[in-house]
């Protein structure tokens, strides 16, 4: 299951610099955030029934849309926008540093949160290399660096704030309710920027491939995997995602595999290991077998 799931979020980047080729970013992700409500719909109600699943929905409304808006809308329409500019690869490598926002919001929202020492450490080196990367880019192209450097933090955010609001709510209800927020606030957006021609079947393979794919599928799979591995083991995709969408983009897009690129991937995933207590925790439990 990691394994699927990180070849298939990992090849939502490079499916995403093909579905802006021809679509503009808020289409994209409100027909992509849209189909991917659509297809999880009916396993939530089968899974849970529909009275159930609305009653769920309803109680929690209010938090399922800020996710859909902070974890979905902004950062993924971001991120496509990001594309039009950088090539897939270094966007995923860039936005592989959201545990990091994540460790360091932490330390302002959570009390019990201590970052010292080699925590502290990570926390450097990783922001070290997303400033290498974004430092490294051409000046046309600083600022959809910084794009999808604003994704991270918006994916960081989410996370704490799903971890105190959604904490009893079903996971099946939280990420079919928040995609379905999402598609809904961007249709205004969305409307006003369809594409003059029906798009190529290239472009409509990659929508559906994220939507069904990296979306819906996705979604199944990593709460899966999150019942079947636990937390500790899941968050190993992290440093999965990142290697592989840049793997494709560079056979697949014929994107360039540049030193910047490879240096700023070690720097952030090291970081991520480091700053987010994962490479001690692993220590930790090599020790104790």
């Amino acid at each position: 299951m990691l394994a699927a799931l990180a070849a298939l979020w990992g090849a939502s980047f490079m499916f995403i610099k093909i579905g802006v080729r021809e679509l503009a970013p808020t289409t994209l992700v409100c027909l992509r955030l849209g189909i991917g409500a659509l297809v999880l719909l009916p396993l939530t109600l089968a899974k849970l029934g529909p009275r159930v699943a609305v009653a769920e929905a309803r109680a929690a409304w209010r938090p399922l849309v800020l996710i859909g808006l902070v974890n979905s809308a902004i950062p993924i329409v971001s991120l496509s926008w990001a594309e039009t500019r950088i090539d897939s690869g270094l966007a995923a490598v860039i936005q592989a540093s959201a545990p990091l926002f994540t460790a360091l919001l932490a330390l302002r929202f959570s009390r019990a949160e201590v970052v010292t020492g080699a925590r502290l450490v990570g926390l450097l080196v990783g922001f070290g290399g997303v400033a290498l990367l974004v430092g490294a880019q051409p000046s046309g192209e600083t600022l959809a660096a910084l794009a999808v450097t604003f994704s991270a933090l918006c994916y960081a955010v989410a996370a704490l704030y799903s971890a105190r609001a959604l904490v009893r709510v079903p996971p099946l209800v939280s990420a079919t309710g928040a995609l379905a927020a999402a598609a809904v606030a961007l249709v205004p957006f969305a409307l006003f920027q369809l594409p003059s021609h029906f798009p190529s079947w290239e472009v409509v393979g990659a929508l559906f491939a994220l939507s069904i794919g990296g979306t819906s599928v996705g979604y199944v799979l990593y709460y899966a995997l999150l019942a079947g591995a636990g937390a500790s083991r899941s968050i190993l995709i992290t440093y999965l995602v990142p290697a592989i969408a840049l793997a494709y983009g560079v056979l697949l897009l014929g994107e360039p595999l540049t030193l910047a690129a490879v240096g700023g991937l070690a720097l952030v995933l090291g970081g991520v290991g480091l700053g987010t207590g994962a490479l001690r925790w692993r220590r930790r439990l090599a020790s104790a077998t």
